[in-house]
């Protein structure tokens, strides 16, 4: 597996043309969010609003989930139901998502947007708690897919989109199939579910910024651990 720090990927980075002056290897950049735009989780942050014992529980299934232990399906509604989001809770995560911005994403980004990159954000997270991110970074929002959360007149949750595919396994890998991008395609992710995008399209990059999984690294093509490596991997240096 080629890191942005091997010889093979040095050499090839060495005989382009400086950084931004030449076409992006690259026409799309399809990411997750939890654990790779923003440093946190945020069905686990979610949780450590109703204690200690939920929080460690649906922590627990998060991990179990993101490392391929068990299949996404059987824990995303199970974590939801533990946790049953009030419309102000996911409103104080969409802002908690933008205060941990990874290091260097805001630049990136626009310098994805200069070069022409697409970004598309693919996320198991709550829309509702990603829409301000996505205004934030640039996104445009037709651009970011995540689950529908239900809230009745007073903010009480109500359910969640239970036919979304991002709340499978295969799901993100079924959301890429209907989408029309341009190639090459870089997916990025975390999460067994990010690396799952490849039998579409697509090379894959493990970002390991906040975590490394060992699951998803050793099958990634690339190991970028921040949003430097990871411009100078699209748009080269």
């Amino acid at each position: 597996m080629p890191t942005l720090t091997s010889p093979a990927l040095d050499e090839r980075l060495s005989t382009t043309e400086p950084l931004g002056s030449a076409a992006p290897r690259f026409g799309t950049v399809v990411i997750d969010v939890d654990s790779t735009i923003s440093g946190i989780e945020g069905i686990d942050w979610l949780a450590k609003r109703r204690g200690e014992i939920v929080a460690r529980r649906v922590a627990m299934l998060t991990e179990e989930a993101m490392r391929g232990a068990v299949p996404l399906e059987h824990v995303y509604g199970t974590r939801l139901a533990a946790i049953r989001p009030r419309r102000d809770d996911v409103d104080a995560l969409s802002r908690a998502y933008v205060d941990a911005l990874a290091p260097g994403v805001v630049e990136t980004f626009a310098q994805f947007r200069r070069a022409g990159v697409q970004i598309v954000i693919m996320s198991g997270g709550l829309r509702h708690a990603l829409v301000r991110l996505a205004f934030h970074l640039g996104v445009d929002i037709e651009d970011l897919h995540a689950v529908d959360i239900r809230f009745d007149a007073i903010g009480a949750y109500m359910g969640f989109d239970t036919q979304s595919p991002l709340t499978t396994s295969d799901g993100k890998a079924t959301k890429l199939a209907r989408l029309d991008l341009d190639g090459p395609v870089l997916l990025v992710g975390d999460g067994i579910t990010d690396l799952g995008m490849r039998r579409v399209t697509g090379q894959f990059a493990a970002f390991t910024g906040f975590v490394a999984r060992e699951p998803v690294v050793k099958d990634a093509d690339f190991t970028v651990q921040s949003f430097e490596e990871l411009a100078s991997l699209v748009l080269g240096s």
